[in-house]
């Protein structure tokens, strides 16, 4: 009996995968994927994020300004918008993009007779990095570009450290992370929560100009007490909005403003369990859905399951050793036949 190289190899790559699943379930103790999981991270001890309430945004695009402003970026003009905008005199990003680290974008139904309302109506979202708690993007990086700092648990990029493989950008179940393309040296671009301005004791551009508390900045655990808030008041209600940092450290103290809560608030905080958590949180009164946020999700990050099942399968060298094991199996086989011939 003869077999070819492909075919060997073919068969050889199977029986490796296969032994190598069977040490794994075995080295777990259980059939079900979710044995191999690793315990999720815990939040960082000083997480700093943002607070966006998308009830408050009224799309002015302040923070989309200041963000270029801040990161030095570029305008960012779409191929459809070069019939009137050529030159690139206005900068109109339509969604994230290596020139766009921070942008504002409308959910619109029927008439959109009505702020906050899903059904004829419209709401606002922002979109930028969440620093997730247990981020996918730091877990598939090869080299360390991605780095989740341990103390105010802000992910960062390092440009000098990154092989451009772009990994980070599959993995990021929120579509954060984007290579530019437009460039013969392209790079990873993606929001850094403006760590540069924080090591200054200056606000994140967003927080630092939105003139109605929308985006607001501060300590994790305080923001999400300010959400929880949020969410138990009813329409009608007169309550206080802070702006700036809620903790009033960074950048100092700044007064807030009384108004009437106008809709609903959804009884969920974004980002308060979604794949671990994240340190950047939403409350609305839309349906996070509409606002094309993943809500099919689980509440552990991805890594949990993916790093379990590595660290399990490289655990004492068993998955090598069953690939190993499997590919001389094949081989011998395959001797044995030949030699029947």
């Amino acid at each position: 009996m003869s077999v070819s190289r492909r075919a060997f190899l073919r068969t050889a790559v199977r029986g490796g995968a296969g032994a190598a699943a069977a040490a794994c379930t075995a080295v777990a103790g259980a059939p079900a994927a979710t044995a191999l999981q690793r315990p999720p991270k815990p939040a960082a001890p000083q997480a700093v994020g943002l607070l966006y309430d998308s009830t408050l945004c009224i799309g002015c695009k302040a923070c989309v300004t200041a963000c270029k402003d801040a990161n030095g970026m570029p305008p960012d003009v779409s191929p459809d918008q070069t019939a009137w905008n050529d030159a690139g005199q206005w900068d109109t990003p339509v969604d994230l993009s290596a020139r766009t680290l921070n942008v504002i974008k409308v959910y619109t139904h029927g008439t959109m007779a009505a702020k906050d309302r899903e059904t004829d109506g419209f709401a606002f979202v922002k979109r930028q990095c969440l620093h997730c708690t247990d981020p996918s993007c730091v877990s598939v990086c090869p080299v360390s570009a991605m780095t989740k700092d341990p103390v105010s648990g802000i992910v960062s990029h390092d440009p000098d450290a990154c092989i451009g493989c772009r990994y980070c950008v599959l993995s990021c179940p929120f579509g954060v992370p984007r290579y530019d393309y437009n460039d013969a040296f392209g790079e990873i671009k993606k929001c850094q929560l403006c760590k540069h301005r924080l090591a200054e004791n200056t606000l994140p551009a967003c927080a630092d100009v939105c003139p109605t508390g929308a985006t607001l900045f501060g300590p994790t655990p305080d923001l999400l007490a300010e959400a929880k808030r949020r969410t138990a008041l009813t329409p009608g209600e007169r309550t206080h909005f802070p702006r700036g940092d809620i903790a009033g450290t960074v950048g100092g103290p700044r007064d807030g403003h009384e108004a009437t809560v106008h809709a609903a608030y959804l009884p969920h905080i974004y980002g308060e369990r979604e794949l671990g958590g994240t340190q950047c949180l939403a409350v609305s009164a839309v349906p996070f859905d509409k606002l094309n946020l993943p809500t099919n999700v689980p509440d552990n990050g991805y890594p949990t399951l993916s790093e379990g099942i590595q660290h399990t399968l490289y655990a004492g060298m068993v998955g090598p050793a069953a690939l190993f094991a499997g590919l001389a199996y094949l081989a011998h086989r395959t001797a044995r036949d030949h030699d029947d011939d």
